[in-house]
């Protein structure tokens, strides 16, 4: 069990590594960037604080509370929530197939995310 839950967070930590690759926004953020393990998925943190976490779950991003609010109401985002019974995660906008986002706004959410926090 614990060999799964290693290879399946290695797995998202390789994708949210890519993903901020291919983002290119070291130059929109002057805080340090780092992603690490995080549960069975990867989170980005900037400075000391998580603003993105890839999981089995999907894509979360922290977000100002009206963009949060707009992408749950519209349908493009749900509420976090890490486990099916958790409470929601405050601020942060889920995206349940990440790979349907497009490279421009996943470019975006990823820099509003790193300096909201």
């Amino acid at each position: 069990m614990h060999y799964i839950c290693k290879k399946m967070a290695k797995e998202y930590y390789e994708k949210l590594s890519r993903l901020l690759i291919d983002a290119d926004i070291k130059k929109e953020v002057e805080k340090p960037m780092e992603v690490k393990h995080f549960f069975s998925g990867a989170a980005l943190y900037v400075g000391q604080s998580i603003c993105a976490s890839l999981t089995p779950v999907g894509l979360a991003f922290k977000l100002p509370e009206k963009e949060v609010d707009a992408l749950i109401k519209s349908g493009e985002a749900i509420p976090l929530k890490y486990f099916p019974r958790g409470h929601v995660k405050k601020g942060y906008a889920l995206f349940q197939k990440p790979d349907e986002i497009k490279p421009e706004q996943l470019r975006k959410y990823f820099i509003r995310s790193a300096r909201q926090v």
